[in-house]
């Protein structure tokens, strides 16, 4: 599938974003990324998945061909394009790698990679689409990620919180944090109008997340509605209401970090967040304010070192 110098297409196809990279791949290098697109997520598709598809990367084919194109998110879930399996953890990501599901479509040579599946202490089961090879690429990037016990912070729609041991996922805990801010800042009495991140207010944000921090008995969902009241009775602009509620919601993720039994949060030196900037960011202030360390790696970054990993294998086989 592969040579040892070539063109691809690597697809993240998420929830809420589609994200397309031209990538430029030689064995023993790290990809050079010459251009990507953006297109809608996997729950806003308004035609059909290979039409948003081979819209999004007309250009690069007219150009270059037919081009192998490797994809991870939820466009391989029940609700994307082809499904593909789930991995039972505790897993090396590495094994993703060769459990593609393989079709063509256009001439182009499509892989969709699976996700993962892990069984928590409480009995209840969670899955992963897509973050697995930002870890892939996050365990790549530095060699002291291969040894010992780390947990990551992968922010988003669906935020993740992954315990690693010696380069395996040991299992994963999702929260709904991203989703569930994007449906009440758009969908409730909580707030009329939309502000750009640019224009953050971090202050307020931290307010809102020492609520769900620092309160044993205050209700959740008391706590929601006085984004509301603040800013009837207390000045609150629509920009502090945004990121008010928005630290509600991030403080209380951290608070069942905090506390989670799957985790001895007390044995570990920092936690790795792997996000977009403003996102971990958010996450990180949050963690700091309970005197939890952080280190913050690119989403972009570790995604595409993922990537990387897959050229790198496919040419190493194509050659045994």
């Amino acid at each position: 599938m592969f040579t040892e110098h070539q063109h691809f297409i690597a697809v993240d196809w998420g929830t809420s974003h589609l994200r397309a990279y031209l990538c430029l791949a030689e064995v023993d290098q790290p990809l050079t990324i010459l251009e990507q697109v953006n297109n809608v997520g996997v729950k806003k598709i308004i035609t059909d998945f290979q039409t948003t598809l081979m819209d999004s990367i007309a250009p690069w084919a007219q150009r270059f061909g037919q081009l192998p194109i490797l994809m991870i998110g939820q466009i391989g879930s029940s609700i994307g394009w082809k499904e593909t399996q789930y991995l039972h953890c505790p897993i090396s990501p590495t094994e993703v790698i060769t459990a593609g599901t393989r079709f063509n479509c256009q001439g182009h040579q499509v892989t969709i990679f699976p996700g993962l599946r892990c069984q928590l202490n409480n009995q209840l089961h969670d899955s992963m689409r897509g973050e697995e090879f930002h870890l892939l690429g996050w365990l790549a990037m530095a060699p002291q990620h291969l040894v010992g016990r780390h947990l990551v912070c992968l922010p988003g729609t669906h935020t993740k919180w992954v315990l690693i041991e010696d380069g395996k996922v040991i299992l994963f805990k999702t929260a709904l944090t991203g989703e569930l801010y994007d449906l009440l800042s758009s969908n409730s009495v909580l707030i009329q109008e939309k502000v750009s991140d640019l224009d953050f207010d971090f202050d307020a944000f931290i307010q809102g997340a020492d609520f769900s921090l620092s309160s044993a008995t205050d209700s959740f969902t008391h706590g929601l509605f006085s984004v509301r009241s603040k800013q009837l009775f207390e000045g609150f602009t629509t920009k502090q209401a945004h990121a008010y509620l928005s630290g509600i919601l991030i403080g209380g993720d951290v608070r069942a970090a905090k506390h989670a039994t799957e985790w001895p949060l007390n044995q570990l030196s920092s936690i790795a967040i792997i996000g977009p900037t403003h996102l971990s960011q958010c996450f990180a202030k949050a963690l700091n304010h309970c005197n939890i360390k952080t280190t913050l790696w690119n989403v972009t970054d570790a995604t595409l070192a993922g990537f990387n990993l897959v050229y790198q294998q496919g040419v190493r086989l194509a050659h045994d």
